[in-house]
């Protein structure tokens, strides 16, 4: 990228020397104050090399990233004749969390991809679930230490049958609110969602586990009678996006004299039959690969697994392609599911914002930059009670070598969970917060890895992630 090219064709589009009365650079953007904005090409601007977006404001904001925006502002004052940092708005005096928002912005624009989108349609489905998702772990997790310490003395006494039954109802029931969020976020009716996570539930009264002359109702292909809790929440959450696509699909060729009663009742007509003969099936394949898959990590690979899972992790963020967990999880924290309700991932994750701190720290104690300092300041104490998004997006992505590092740093953390085999009993928290929904009993473990997180990030940033020059080329030099 020829910078001095660039600032000749932006200083053209912008009206010329005349019109320019201030010229700056934050983090991410060319702030540049304009005497006349009609004289501005805005559209032809977006289109120079480099330019990511343009955003009006007191000063017109140009686009770059991290450490491009400073190397065009180099070139773009020696034309104005301006000094530099004298935007209204601009400059030096930006939040952290005005920070980590553009470049998060700029990120997610960055890795926009369908896959990247589809993902997160699949998080978005379990994201309103998650307050009763956290809530009913909690109590599974709380009532089952109940029972073994008083020897279930509490089992027949009302009030806590309840507020276990509470605990039970939503993973009994978890495919059906699947579902119906699946159909709504894929453009369908949730009511038609929901009857297809209904699929997933097994209850007596179901007609397809109805007993005739003492024989099972047996399914085509298989031979075999019908298993609903085999496809699990997968089956819910792929039959969910099927209804949905299928009633686009019908509605979109229904008269309208007769869409309101034909195209639901062929929607479950047709999608039922698909939904028990293939998609039931196929989730059940994919729930025993994804547990296949886990297991050999957790089990076989043991410290090495956590290690890899944990460094892992947040590049996996940065690309969005963690969202395809969100499902795992939930599956993970299920009581009737294979982990008995105890999700041995999550804490081998949650190291990775561990390293990230540590980091942070390195970083601290070792740049001269004033601005970097500040940020990290502001970043530390969030990031230790698990909002890792401020120094990730404000600190250590965009220098590349340290968000590297604390990855690398990180994985001591997992290796240790692996090690110390620590499960939670939810999710929805992280950091020192995640002492909340460990398993009872692994608090003081939980510390030693997070412990070990910090250290990790900590060591290998401090002597091999900190680099002064690109570190004064990102944030600049504060004079």
């Amino acid at each position: 990228m020829d910078y001095k090219q660039v600032s000749e064709e932006l200083l053209l589009l912008l009206g010329g020397k005349d019109n320019i009365t201030s010229n700056a650079a934050c983090m991410t953007r060319l702030r540049v104050g304009v005497k006349d904005l009609s004289k501005v090409d805005l559209e032809q601007i977006k289109k120079v090399e480099g330019v990511l977006g343009v955003v009006e404001s007191n000063t017109l904001q140009i686009v770059f990233g991290p450490g491009k925006v400073n190397k065009v502002l180099d070139e773009f004052y020696k034309l104005t004749g301006l000094p530099k940092g004298q935007a209204e708005d601009g400059g030096s005096g930006e939040d952290i969390q005005t920070v980590t928002r553009e470049n998060k912005e700029l990120q997610k624009a960055k890795y926009d991809k369908p896959v990247q989108r589809f993902l997160k349609k699949i998080a978005n489905i379990f994201v309103a679930l998650l307050p009763g998702i956290i809530a009913a772990g909690l109590i599974n997790g709380i009532c089952n230490v109940i029972n073994v310490s008083t020897h279930g003395a509490l089992a027949g006494v009302w009030w806590f049958a309840c507020i276990r039954t509470m605990g039970w109802a939503l993973f009994a029931y978890l495919p059906i609110l699947v579902g119906y969020n699946a159909a709504r976020e894929f453009g369908g009716s949730g009511a038609l969602g929901a009857i297809a996570g209904a699929m997933s539930i097994s209850n007596a009264g179901m007609p397809l586990l109805a007993v005739i002359q003492e024989k099972q109702i047996l399914l085509p292909i298989t031979n075999a009678p019908f298993n609903p809790a085999s496809g699990g929440l997968l089956a819910a959450l792929i039959a969910g996006m099927f209804f949905a696509v299928l009633e686009k699909r019908i509605r979109k060729h229904m008269p309208d004299l007769i869409d309101t009663f034909i195209s639901p009742l062929l929607v479950l007509i047709i999608g039922g039959i698909v939904a028990l003969l293939v998609i039931q099936p196929l989730g059940a394949g994919l729930t025993k690969v994804i547990f296949a898959v886990l297991s050999f990590a957790y089990e076989k690979m043991g410290v090495v697994g956590g290690y890899i899972l944990s460094a892992g992790f947040l590049p996996l963020v940065a690309v969005g392609l963690h969202q395809a967990l969100t499902p795992i999880h939930a599956m993970l924290n299920d009581p009737a599911g294979a982990t008995g309700g105890i999700n041995y991932l999550l804490p081998i994750l949650m190291m990775a914002g561990g390293g990230q701190v540590g980091a942070g720290i390195a970083l601290y104690m070792k740049t001269k930059n004033k601005k970097l300092k500040r940020y990290i300041r502001d970043s530390i104490p969030v990031g230790i009670l698990g909002i890792g998004e401020p120094m990730m997006y404000a600190v250590t992505l965009p220098l590349g070598r340290s968000f590297l590092t604390a990855c690398i740093g990180s994985g001591f953390g997992g290796a240790l969970a692996a090690l110390l085999h620590l499960g939670t009993v939810s999710q929805g928290v992280s950091g020192l917060f995640g002492l909340l929904i460990v398993k009872p009993g692994q608090q003081l473990p939980f510390i030693i890895a997070m412990l070990a997180a910090y250290a990790g990030g900590f060591l290998v940033t401090y002597f091999f992630g900190v680099d002064e020059n690109r570190i004064n080329e990102v944030y600049g030099e504060e004079e």
